[in-house]
């Protein structure tokens, strides 16, 4: 059995937020222990996108230089609503810069802007660009034998392991390879580079997006001594008096011992997307009988918000949407395993569109994955399964694939016979096969042809912000998002509710101090990351407003404790 600890802060978890945290506190003088449950570190960071919202960084006024305090404020007010927390909104404008700054200074951390505009780039306050950072890509090498211990990313977004950037150019070679001289080089060369990487270490080792963030983040962490103890959940708070003192672990090969902490405990366990009771409690289609599937870590059972309430933390769910919604669908391995495909790309795609079980479409296909979900869910409220089915001809499933199906000239035959991928010679034959209500989907698909022709979208007007464009085809024109569903054989996937992570959580302080019910805090102990309610409300404004507010509290909550103990 291993000996107590002694140290000045123990960190609960090695996603982002909470690595942000004990790098800051270590930066300014404390010692610092990191436990993870997992035998890997990054959580639920390393399978994201690695995008953060970042609102007048340095990268950003480069970018939008015409962007202000007042618009950001202004923005965040409209989008929060009810929920809008002037002191926390006013900490975040003012943190989020200076924490960027200071990684990109004092650690491996290194981050480069991205086009993405606003989620609702059109309403008060919104901006078309300069507010989104994303995690450079990242060697991890580098990790050297602590490589093994970097979680790897999801393996439904990879393509035999290989990840890529949304938004950057590699999606474009990879969809143009068969029709470009230039991108077929740029794809050979890539592909060469992977399978000697596979072939020498068994991973990819040039990652991006949130591997590259949370390798980053691990090495900065690791060079500056502080150890990252994996396989080591955390089981208890400790108390002396009134004050939580460390927590007690129950460590895979030596057993349980303390980690006695001096200045305080900081939660950063990443929410609880996979605790199926709570979830039950606070999604509206669970509660209702409908299916979620999670891509979020399986081990990701809201341990942090779980010890919090034991210790009499204020955990009441508030938000109308608990969580970044996500619509996924359900991918067959084979041999009765399943992996989760987050539908990120193919809804912003001119020819893909969504209907429920009625055949009709209900919400604009290339907004947001929360704003679609959202839409979904409100949209199925008098159905006991929340689903939609994704639909589109043999052009644009060859063009740009559907789901877990890759463009041609990779096959799809596999998930024809697999059923993950439905197929009919006819929109009614399509139909049968999905359970779907045949002479509505054909009229749907009428009304949108109608339109499409002539690039218009005219039920929802998809295509019509900066943001449905972004991510969808801009070689198509004229409108980038829209195209007619005209070519048989026509294919549907079935898409479910799933989440990025939850939004409510335990109620803090803007530093991160732990609350309870009657608002009094609870010394010593505190909350990041996705255990600590989202300044969001329930809402996402942008890409990024998970990890920007996330790793911009996280440092906020690191110089708060060094400064409580005087260093």
């Amino acid at each position: 059995m291993r000996e107590d600890l002694q140290c000045d802060v123990v960190v609960v978890g090695s996603g982002a937020a909470g690595l942000a945290c004990a790098i800051t506190a270590k930066k300014r003088g404390l010692k610092v222990v990191v436990v993870e449950k997992e035998p890997v570190f990054g959580g639920t960071t390393a399978l994201s996108g690695g995008v953060l919202w970042i609102p007048l960084s340095h990268h950003g006024q480069q970018q939008n230089p015409s962007d202000t305090r007042d618009a950001v404020r202004q923005y965040l007010m409209q989008e929060t609503g009810a929920y809008f927390d002037a002191d926390a909104v006013e900490a975040f404008i003012e943190n989020g810069p200076k924490m960027v700054d200071f990684f990109e200074r004092e650690t491996e951390m290194k981050f480069v802007p991205t086009l993405y505009p606003d989620y609702h780039p059109d309403v008060p306050g919104g901006a078309p660009v300069g507010r989104s950072i994303l995690a450079q890509p990242y060697d991890i090498r580098r990790l050297g034998s602590d490589m093994a211990r970097l979680k790897p990313p999801l393996r439904t977004i990879t393509f035999i392991g290989m990840m890529f950037n949304s938004s950057n150019a590699d999606l474009k070679h990879f969809f143009r390879f068969t029709q470009s001289l230039t991108s077929f080089f740029y794809v050979a060369r890539r592909l060469a580079s992977h399978l000697k990487d596979l072939l020498l270490y068994g991973r990819a080792v040039q990652v991006t997006s949130g591997n590259a963030l949370a390798a980053r983040l691990a090495k900065s962490a690791l060079d500056l001594g502080i150890p990252i103890l994996t396989s080591s959940p955390a089981r208890e708070i400790l108390f002396e008096g009134e004050r939580v003192v460390g927590v007690r672990i129950d460590a895979k090969d030596e057993g349980s011992y303390r980690i006695q902490a001096r200045h305080g405990v900081v939660l950063a366990c990443g929410g609880f997307p996979q605790d199926v009771r709570r979830i039950a409690q606070a999604y509206p289609h669970l509660k209702r009988g409908g299916e979620h599937l999670s891509p979020t870590p399986e081990t990701n059972t809201g341990d942090g918000v779980r010890l919090a309430e034991t210790v009499g933390a204020d955990v009441s769910l508030r938000f109308q949407d608990a969580a970044a919604w996500m619509p996924v669908s359900k991918v067959p391995y084979g041999h009765g395993q399943y992996g989760v495909f987050p539908h990120l790309l193919d809804r912003y795609k001119p020819g893909v569109i969504g209907v429920m079980r009625n055949g009709l479409r209900f919400t604009n296909e290339s907004n947001s994955y929360h704003d679609v979900g959202a839409d979904l869910i409100r949209a199925a409220k008098e159905y006991q399964e929340t689903a939609m089915w994704l639909v589109c001809d043999k052009v644009a499933l060859a063009k740009y694939g559907l789901g877990y199906v890759k463009p041609a000239p990779v096959p799809h035959g596999r998930f024809v016979r697999n059923g993950y991928l439905l197929q009919g010679k006819s929109l009614r034959e399509l139909a049968e096969k999905a359970g779907i209500d045949a002479q509505a989907l054909e009229q749907t698909v009428r009304t949108y042809n109608e339109g499409a022709q002539h690039g218009e979208d005219r039920e929802f007007g998809r295509g019509r912000t900066a943001f449905n464009r972004y991510l969808a085809d801009p070689e198509h024109q004229p409108n980038p998002c829209v195209a007619p569903i005209a070519q048989g054989p026509f294919y549907a996937v079935k898409v479910v509710m799933g989440d990025l992570g939850t939004f409510d959580g335990i109620q803090t302080s803007v530093v991160g101090e732990v609350k309870k019910a009657n608002g009094a805090v609870i010394p010593g102990l505190y909350a990041v990351g996705n255990d600590r309610a989202s300044m969001m409300g329930g809402n996402y404004p942008a890409a990024g407003i998970t990890h920007g507010p996330n790793m911009t509290f996280g440092f906020v909550t690191g110089h708060h404790l060094a400064d409580r103990a005087g260093v």
